[in-house]
């Protein structure tokens, strides 16, 4: 398993315990055995508000990072992300959209495939922001239609 994977994990864990947790990127860089910059890309890329959460970051010696679960959970998760796409979404943020479902278990793995097809690059051959703006639409559409 990847470090970057197992770090996610580490901090999903903690947050599974409390909707708000605080860490010191610097222990946890020790804890993990990495520089502080892989802990900076794990929380930029995997605890992102698509994804339901929230982080804020101090840097310095008391710094730390403060991450919050702001998705509230079940069905309640599909309006609270509808409400954040906004008017375009890109592929990536799409498809960590889906995961987020799918690790709701809002959406099965085979519908969170077929979904991500339907909104990939591949599928909506035109160009930016237009691709953009219809893959947001579509993924609205789509999501209203799990409420």
């Amino acid at each position: 398993m990847k470090l970057s994977n197992i770090i996610e994990e580490f901090i999903k864990e903690l947050l599974a315990e409390n909707r708000e947790i605080e860490l010191q990127r610097n222990e946890l860089a020790t804890r993990f055995n990495c520089v502080p910059s892989q802990i900076n890309y794990v929380i930029a890329t995997r605890f992102s508000p698509e994804r339901g959460y929230s982080v804020e970051s101090r840097r310095g010696g008391g710094g730390y990072i403060r991450i919050t679960r702001t998705a509230p959970e079940n069905e309640n998760l599909i309006l609270h992300i509808i409400g954040a796409i906004g008017n375009s979404i890109t592929s990536s943020s799409a498809t960590a959209v889906i995961k987020e479902l799918f690790g709701a278990r809002l959406v099965t793995q085979k519908e969170a495939k077929l979904i991500m097809a339907a909104l990939s690059d591949s599928s909506l051959i035109i160009q930016r922001p237009e691709r953009d703006i219809i893959r947001a639409k579509m993924l609205k559409n789509i999501l209203v239609n799990l409420v």
